[in-house]
């Protein structure tokens, strides 16, 4: 099958064969905003204003990076028809520096500080080079809107397996080898492999799929003067954007409010299995929702359910009620699902509609911008949550020296994990409203399918 629209299915093999390599895309977005954090703060020392910023500053040069990720895969694309070196480059260059950013051999705060910072954006630098060209295959997968789908599906589902698997094994390894340096070094390596091998499989297993790029490579500036027309792009953006921080902060506030709320810092692992275990099971369902409702509605569906369940999480997590918090958490995951799969199925469709207004199928480009927002989201979520913990008198404990929280963080914290990310969810709904008004509006030649 090419991409230029042939009509048969795509089979099984080659949709997992893209689709594994989320597994690894979801081990990264997901482990330094779960537990970095809380590593530099409760494991080594480091206070938590000084933490936030080593988790935000490595995200700030994504978002230079990205586009010019973007732009150099479209050229790779012109020139080989393929996006498969930079795809490789990426995952064999990821796992050392994520290893390290778990490994630090001195235990001075400051020193912990500089050396998980170098460390993450050197990982931030190598996951760049993967995950953009990545993000830009659904586009040239298929000529068929219905199989791009499809596609789509089975990457949200892998990319579930890798959130699950980071948000269940890590924590889980670094515990079981003490929870202490040893332990989150253990931890690094042993799930740096795992992603490796995810995203270098991935990258060679996608060899297949041809780039049509066309009619000329575009330099960096080039490709954004062409590329900053496509308005449905950058509302569906913005709503991803901000959804994206929402996940984020509530991942980083997960160990404190099992640590802190609910007494049980092993909650952790099973607070997370019961956000994304449904996700995976909730896939197909609202894959056939959309199908009959119309992706946008149901996506308008899934944010506000999502920001609800969120809301409710604040007085079952002050009570310390650990059965609602992990019922609560599961129907989070549910509309997690939806988060996920239909902006990544409208994304496609977005960068398609622009080529048929450009002359460029310029999917790097959009890429590049699509994954500097999401990644910098993750990496600021992370930030936002230590600013809450500083703002509220939060004390930065060691395993030696363990302090008891002041009320006013305990109230920050729970709040972090829960109103917070309520609120950035309900605010991306005003981007998405305004995407599908843009999207209803394209010039009639163009596919709408999607917009109801």
């Amino acid at each position: 099958m090419t991409a230029g629209g042939a009509t048969a299915a795509l089979p099984r093999r080659r949709l997992l064969g893209y689709g594994v390599g989320s597994v690894g895309t979801g081990v990264f977005s997901t482990v330094p905003g779960l537990l970095l954090l809380y590593y530099l703060t409760d494991v080594m020392g480091v206070s938590a204003a000084v933490a936030g910023a080593v988790l935000v500053a490595p995200k700030a040069w994504d978002v230079l990076l990205n586009p010019l990720v973007g732009a150099a895969s479209d050229r790779e694309a012109v020139r080989t028809g393929r996006r498969t070196r930079l795809l490789l480059a990426g995952a064999v260059a990821l796992p050392v520096p994520f290893a390290a950013m778990f490994a630090v051999p001195v235990g001075a705060p400051g020193f912990a500080a500089g050396w998980a910072g170098v460390a993450f954006l050197l990982a931030a630098t190598a996951f760049a080079c993967f995950q953009v060209p990545y993000v830009a295959l659904p586009a040239e997968i298929s000529g068929e809107p219905g199989e791009r789908g499809r596609a789509m599906a089975w990457r949200v589902v892998c990319l579930t397996a890798g959130i699950l698997l980071a948000g269940g094994l890590a924590p889980a390894l670094a515990a079981a080898a003490g929870g202490g340096r040893a332990g989150y070094a253990l931890m690094g390596v042993v799930v740096g492999l795992v992603m490796g091998a995810a995203m270098a499989a991935a990258a060679l297993a996608t060899r297949w799929i041809p780039s049509r790029q066309g009619p000329r490579p575009l330099g960096p500036a080039a490709a954004w003067r062409t590329a900053r027309g496509n308005r449905p792009f950058f509302a569906l953006l913005g709503a991803f954007t901000a959804q994206s921080l929402a996940v984020a902060v509530m991942l980083a506030g997960a160990p404190y409010a099992a640590a802190y709320r609910l007494d049980d810092p092993g909650l952790t692992s099973v607070m997370f299995v019961c956000l994304v275990g449904p996700s995976a099971v909730a896939v197909p369902l609202w894959r056939m929702l959309a199908r009959r409702h119309g992706q946008v509605r149901c996506y308008l569906a899934a944010v506000a359910a999502f920001a609800a369940a969120d809301a409710a999480l604040w007085p079952a997590v002050t009570a310390g009620a650990v059965v609602p918090v992990l019922a609560l958490t599961a129907l989070v995951g549910v509309c997690y699902a939806a988060v996920q799969l239909l902006p990544l199925s409208l994304l496609p469709e977005t960068v398609r509609a622009d080529a048929a207004r450009t002359g460029h199928a310029q999917s790097g480009a959009f890429t590049g911008l699509w994954t500097a927002a999401e990644t910098g989201a993750m990496a600021l979520g992370p930030g936002v949550f230590a600013l809450v913990l500083a703002v509220t008198s939060f004390r930065s404990p060691d395993l030696d020296t363990p302090v008891r929280q002041p009320d006013t963080a305990l109230v920050g914290l729970t709040a972090g994990f829960t109103l917070v990310p309520a609120a950035l969810l309900l605010l991306s709904v005003f981007p998405l409203l305004a995407y599908r008004r843009l999207a209803a509006h394209r010039p009639p030649g163009e596919h709408r399918r999607h917009d109801a």
